[in-house]
């Protein structure tokens, strides 16, 4: 019912910048429920940057000041602006996100398992 698309992703040298776009159709968001995560080969898969259901943003302890999200409610897409970027932030980006019935809260929202709609990821690496 929910449908997720990201884009954004790329090739950037360290330091560089990107910025990663969700864009959900099918049915309505909630944006406090919707979240970005990452994934590296042979890694789990990790909360980075997500919106509980009172409306605050957690962000990953490795990403803070340098991560931010940005929300178009009338575009309803989720946006995650990326500054100064290292070679460990290299990994495939998954936007998500949460049944409004179980949207969950801010503490909650860097556990993947609490999102159920998940779009197809975009790949950023980061080069040294």
């Amino acid at each position: 019912q929910v449908q997720l698309v990201e884009s954004g992703g790329g090739s950037v040298q360290a330091g560089g910048t990107l910025r990663l776009s969700c864009a959900a159709s099918g049915a309505t968001v909630n944006s406090n429920c919707m979240g970005w995560f990452r994934q590296a080969p042979g890694k789990e898969r990790e909360g980075v940057a997500a919106i509980g259901r009172d409306g605050t943003t957690t962000y990953a302890d490795s990403v803070k000041g340098r991560f931010t999200l940005h929300v178009d409610y009338v575009k309803n897409t989720l946006y995650l602006q990326m500054n100064t970027l290292k070679p460990e932030d290299s990994a495939m980006y998954y936007c998500a996100a949460a049944r409004a019935w179980s949207c969950p809260t801010a503490e909650a929202t860097m556990d993947p398992q609490n999102f159920r709609y998940w779009g197809q990821g975009t790949q950023v690496t980061v080069s040294s």
